[in-house]
């Protein structure tokens, strides 16, 4: 099975801090491709490898994103946080020769979300949310969220995420902006449909 193998590999290379977490991520995207009809054996999978990038510092993602040609953003350039979620996905193809799309895509945004994400892309980001060591305030309503609308959870999840970045002065991605305002116009809709069958 690939996800025992990747399992292994992140044990090796991850401090136990971060292998934990790494963890937690894959038990809860695996939950919550359960509950929202996803695949659960892809979603355990991303979530273990979603932090493959971490195991590099800041310059050494930024050398490896030269070495492998890849286009990144004044933003994600500056922030490290940002950082290793693209120059991660990519270097899951490189090195680990992981080809899934899917995959890659979730690794690849995992930290700023995008808009029209996919089912496991949404998966991943929220499950790195509500992993089970996760503790900020917020973090219980939503998980509670979680159990029943999953792009409920991921706006409550993005908006407490922007707020966080905006009270400590860094850099906002225009790409959490814009996961935002999708989130919230395909909520609307859905409300505007409910209320049309109610009627």
């Amino acid at each position: 099975m690939q996800s025992e193998k990747y399992q292994r590999l992140m044990q090796d290379i991850l401090d136990d801090k971060l292998y934990r977490h790494s963890l937690g991520v894959a038990e809860a995207a695996a939950y919550l491709a359960e509950q929202y009809g996803g695949d659960v054996q892809k979603a355990y999978c991303s979530g273990i490898v979603h932090d493959y990038g971490k195991r590099y510092n800041s310059t050494e993602l930024i050398n490896k994103a030269k070495q492998l040609k890849l286009s990144l953003d004044h933003i994600t350039r500056k922030e490290y946080r940002l950082l290793h979620a693209p120059v991660g996905a990519a270097l899951l193809k490189a090195e680990l020769k992981i080809c899934d799309p899917e995959i890659l895509r979730a690794v690849a945004c995992h930290t700023t979300g995008r808009s029209r994400m996919s089912r496991l892309e949404k998966i991943i980001y929220l499950a790195d949310h509500i992993e089970a060591g996760r503790n900020f305030p917020g973090v219980d309503r939503i998980r509670q969220i979680a159990g029943n609308n999953l792009d409920q959870a991921l706006l409550t999840a993005v908006n407490l995420t922007i707020m966080s970045v905006l009270e400590r002065g860094l850099l906002l991605h225009p790409r959490s902006v814009a996961f935002r305002n999708y989130l919230l116009a395909s909520l609307r809709k859905q409300e505007c449909r409910n209320s049309d069958k109610e009627k």
